[in-house]
């Protein structure tokens, strides 16, 4: 399942810096506005420890986890949705995108620039939610007048569009995104062919100097609270550290992170959250060959997280054989879970759950 977020934010926040440090590639970063203007495309696998685990005990010939591509976006700036910096081609690339990962500036540095003046990442997330919303409101003004002379002939399915987007409408001229709108999954499909930007879910990442990591400051004070009626999650990174975990071997970055009061680099907080914005789990399969971790939407049945690994698999799928991970850490191999009764036969009404090791059983 191919999961794509974009990085987003103003022109030299440390979105690039971020990008290099989540993912094996390069992208250009100076000190300059449109730096970066082909977005750079990285992919990078999703750390989870429970992996590492079941191989230890099964010892396969490859152990292959589940990955996640992280897109460099441009610095947006003011005037983006009119096209202003390359704002068309810029937004377009966020609207590829699964979710946002909103990187803003909170922490003071004369060497580096800021494209406004001044730090204020509050000011700052306000002009990207301000051209986000307007291109938005665009896509749903041009729907609605397709829609508008048969929704009032009786249209029955023309009327419910029209309702939906003025309702979308009517929140996005408040200066408020779409994903704030009280509607339902069936209405959000309705209209889910605009791919609206601000219906996309959010991470936002606060930047800072390596001081404020664990407890932020004065700048993420101010953001925090002008987010908290967003139920978004916001994580504190220092790009500065992260930058410097890149090189590093894995007992002087345990060591490094333990010095500054961590306990986890910033990448595997922001991947970790990332996917949980996106409402994904993962399930395993296990076996000599390999032990590998698949990516499926939570809420998914049997047959649909085996057609994540073949369509044949959901078309032709019988049952499927499941472990609980507890239980397979604590016996051992499947054939111990299976002589204690630890291995279910499910059908196709099973809900998978994070992290099942499961085998299925399918016939075309």
């Amino acid at each position: 399942m191919a999961l794509q977020c974009g990085i987003v934010g103003l022109p030299n926040v440390g979105k690039s810096t971020l990008f290099n440090c989540l993912s094996s590639a390069k992208a250009e970063s100076a000190n300059y506005p449109f730096c970066t203007i082909e977005p750079n495309v990285g992919t990078i696998t999703v750390p989870d420890e429970r992996l590492q685990k079941i191989s230890d005990l099964v010892n396969p010939q490859k152990i292959l986890p589940t990955t996640i591509e992280i897109v460099d976006i441009a610095g947006l700036v003011k005037g983006a949705s009119k096209g202003e910096g390359l704002g068309n081609q810029f937004l377009g690339n966020i609207r590829n995108t699964n979710a946002i990962l909103h990187v803003v500036r909170c922490f003071d540095n004369e060497n580096i620039t800021h494209v406004d003046g001044s730090i204020d990442p509050v000011r700052d997330r306000e002009i990207i939610d301000t051209e986000l919303q307007l291109k938005d409101l665009e896509a749903i003004e041009a729907k609605i007048q397709k829609v508008k002379k048969m929704a009032e002939v009786g249209n029955k399915e023309a009327k419910v569009v029209f309702d939906i987007c003025n309702v979308v409408k009517a929140q996005l001229e408040q200066g408020k995104s779409a994903r704030t709108c009280s509607l339902d999954e069936n209405q959000w499909d309705v209209i889910k062919d605009l791919n609206l930007l601000t219906a996309k879910p959010v991470l936002y990442v606060c930047n800072v100097d390596d001081q404020s990591v664990v407890n932020g400051n004065h700048h993420t004070e101010a953001f925090m609270e002008s987010v908290k009626d967003e139920n978004a999650d916001v994580l504190f990174v220092s790009a500065e550290i992260e930058s410097e975990l890149i090189d590093m071997d894995e007992e002087d970055k345990m060591m490094f992170l333990e010095e500054m009061g961590l306990t986890e680099s910033g990448v595997n907080r922001i991947i970790k959250a990332a996917y949980k914005l996106l409402n994904y789990i993962t399930y395993f399969t296990a076996g000599e060959k390999e032990v590998r971790a698949w990516t499926i939407t939570d809420g998914f049945k049997a047959p649909q997280a085996a057609g994540v690994i073949h369509t044949d698999f959901e078309k032709g799928f019988i049952r499927a054989e499941v472990i609980a991970y507890d239980d397979f850490i604590e016996l051992g191999s499947e054939a111990k879970c299976r002589e204690a009764g630890k291995l279910r036969v499910e059908g196709k009404e099973y809900v998978v759950k994070d992290g099942d090791i499961m085998h299925f059983r399918f016939n075309v």
